[in-house]
Formats: structure tokens, sequence, C-alpha cells
């Protein structure tokens, strides 16, 4: 087989030690070191001095950065594979084994490295998942709120669309001080809520107790910290993607897409798409397109794989949310899989939609175009009105077309 390479190596990475094996003409060379960043120095010295021009790594965990983190700056070729990529021959499973593998596999050119931003974006990355992972703990902290209430038999839920809303919010804080007279508490209902103080106030009647006003007052207390967390990490991300200002204001016309979305969406894509030949490589490497598993002339499932999961959610929340719009054509398009394929995949498909859009504007500088939610029927206007008279027919009635006057 031909080499590729002639001076490469293949790193195996653990928690406490690291695996080089270095290729080079003359042989092969096997070291241990230590994940210490004076062992990682030492690791980067041994690599220089053997004058290695490519080195691959799995990408197990967090433990491949601060490897990587050490040697981006060397003017090697940095490789992070896909550890399922490059399964070992069964049998003889050593760590010297598992890095010369690596290494034979690179010098032969047979791996792919995984898209790794550089140092800036990665850490604008980390920002925007920490601040997703926040928004997932505040609203685990609602629903913790919730079902305290539930405890205390009060059913603010039932009334209330939300329970940490302004009337909701004083109505909490009231509770926990140890106000729990009904007719108190429904005079804090604001807005709308006010016509409903009579469900309201049987709502509130409950058995709130020491023990529910501590847990509330708590909750709370979660509550307004995870906010100015949030808060402050949307000033820093605002701050570190002001570059990214036009393409964000463009993304976030697309219907069901926040702006909050389109920052995380252009964190795990970058806003450079020169990387990605078609809109069908990016989809492929989101893996929110099908899979291709066909032997024997049948198709089996195509499932579609493990990818980016903080990418995949925050298409999946974007679908989802567009799916609840009206007259535009991604609602009009989810609506139409919905009722043949069902709500999940109608949901997959959608979130390949709205990728592919954002794609094609990234690339082309250009703004959403709307093609309306009618887009489908016109494209084949007939097959719409076959369709609509069979199932009027269907029902037992005779229909006559005329065409309205202009």
């Amino acid at each position: 087989m031909e080499v590729v390479y002639k001076q490469c190596c293949g790193l195996d990475v653990h928690q406490k030690s690291v695996v080089a094996c270095v290729m080079m003409p003359k042989g092969k060379e096997s070291r241990t070191f230590g994940t210490m960043t004076q062992d990682l120095l030492e690791l980067s010295d041994w690599l220089v001095s053997c004058g290695v021009t490519h080195v691959a790594m799995e990408s197990t965990g967090v433990l491949w950065k601060p490897v990587y983190n050490l040697l981006e700056g060397l003017g090697l070729t940095l490789l992070v594979v896909n550890a399922h990529h490059i399964k070992s021959v069964p049998g003889r499973k050593t760590d010297m084994k598992d890095a010369e593998w690596i290494a034979k596999l690179l010098q032969h050119g047979l791996l792919r490295g995984s898209y790794i931003p550089d140092r800036p974006n990665r850490e604008l990355r980390e920002l925007v998942r920490y601040r997703r992972s926040l928004i997932q703990q505040r609203a685990q902290a609602v629903n913790r709120i919730q079902k305290v209430l539930e405890g205390a038999n009060i059913k603010l839920s039932s009334v209330a669309s939300d329970i940490t809303g302004v009337s909701g919010r004083a109505m909490l804080e009231a509770i926990s001080s140890g106000q729990d007279d009904p007719d108190t508490l429904v005079l804090l209902a604001k807005g709308r809520l006010q016509s409903k103080r009579v469900e309201l106030k049987q709502a509130l009647r409950g058995l709130t107790g020491p023990h529910q006003r501590l847990l509330i007052q708590s909750l709370l207390r979660q509550l307004d910290f995870l906010a100015n967390e949030v808060t402050s990490l949307d000033k820093e991300i605002a701050d570190r993607m002001v570059s990214c200002e036009e393409a964000i204001n463009r993304i976030d016309t697309i219907p069901g897409v926040g702006r909050r979305t389109a920052e995380e969406l252009l964190a795990e894509i970058g806003p450079d798409m020169s990387r990605f030949p078609s809109a069908a490589h990016l989809a492929s490497w989101a893996r929110i397109c099908p899979g291709n598993n066909e032997s024997a002339g049948k198709r089996k499932s195509s499932h579609i794989g493990q990818g980016n999961r903080w990418l995949r959610s925050a298409l999946v929340e974007a679908a989802r949310a567009t799916a609840h719009t009206k007259n535009n054509y991604l609602s009009a398009q989810y609506h139409r899989l919905a009722a043949r394929r069902g709500s999940n995949r109608a949901t997959i498909a959608l979130a390949h939609t709205i990728l592919v859009i954002i794609y094609y504007m990234l690339v082309r500088g250009t703004s959403y175009h709307e093609l309306g939610g009618n887009y489908f029927d016109e494209r084949n206007e007939q097959a719409a009105i076959k369709r609509a008279v069979n199932h009027i027919e269907q029902l037992g009635y005779k229909v006559t077309l005329e065409l309205a006057a202009s």
C-alpha cells in the first residue's frame, strides 16, 4: 500500500498517559508520556525532533483537548478522528498496538480528521453550549417548582400558562413568605390572568407548609442565579460574535429561528462554509439526513446516526417552533410530511431544510425568501384540485368547478 505521509505519528490518549508511535522511513519508535503540561511539552519536542509532519489521535471525550492545545502551534497537521472509524483488528489489544495502528492508518492516508475550529471558535462553542445547559437547568428548576406546588395541592399551572411569569412569580414569592390566603393571592394577578380570578382562587387553595415554602424559596433563588448567568453569557457571546452580526440577523429571519438559535448554529458550523463542498455535505456532517444502508438491493434502516448533538438539538428546537407557525413554506412542509410520515420524521426533515437554507444564505450572502404557505399546492395546482375534489366526492357530494372571476 502506498505511503502517503513518511513522517507521521499516532497517539493513543488516556486520562493519565499518552502513547505515541512515530512512523519513519527508517522504522517506527514508540514512547509513553504523561498528560501533565510538562509531559506534553516533552511529547511535542520529541515529535519535532523526529521530523513528524502529521499527527492523528482519537476523539475520546475531552481527553484530546490538552494534547491538541499544545500541538496546534507547532505547524503540524493534526487530525482528531472518530474512534469508531479506526477500530483495530480484534485480539492483542494494548496501548502500544493502538498507537501503532493509528500511525499505520495515517501513514497510508486512510484517516479523515474531524472538524476542529480554531481556539477562539472553540471557546465560543463552550460559552454557547454552557449557556444552553443553564437554560435547560432553568427549565428543570421550573419543573421542580411545579412538582412542589402539586405536592401542596396548588394547581397554579392549570390556570396560568407560565407559573414563573410576572403574576406567577409574585404569587410564588407570597406563598414562600407564608401567605396562603387565596383571596389575597388572587389580587396579585396581572394582565389576562385578572379575568381568571375565580379559577385562580380555587387553584391557589392548598396545603402549604414550612417544607414547601423552604423548597420554593430555594428554587426561586436558583432561578434568579441562572437568569443572571444567562444574561451575562448573552452579553459575552454577543461581544464575541460581532463579526457575525450580519449573518445572525439574516438567519434570524427564518421562521422559528431566534437570535439565540442563530448564535448556536453559527457557533457549531462556523460562518465559513468553504469547508463544505455542498449543502449535502453539511447535512451529512451534521447527521441531519437519512443514512445509506442498502444490501442485495434491499434498503434497510436509514437511521440518521450520531452527530453533533448540540447542533441537532438547536435545529430540532427550531423545527418544532417553525411547525407551530402559520402561512409559510416551512410550516406547510412540516404538515405535509407529518400527515404521511409522522411528527418525528417530519421534524428531522424540517431541520434538514433549515440547515440547507442557512448554508445557501451564508454562501450567497442572501436573506431568507419566503415561498408562502401555498407553495406546494401552487407548484402542482391540478393535483391539489384533484385531491380536494376526490375528498369531497367520497363524502357523497357532486362537485362542479368554475373559475372565479378575477
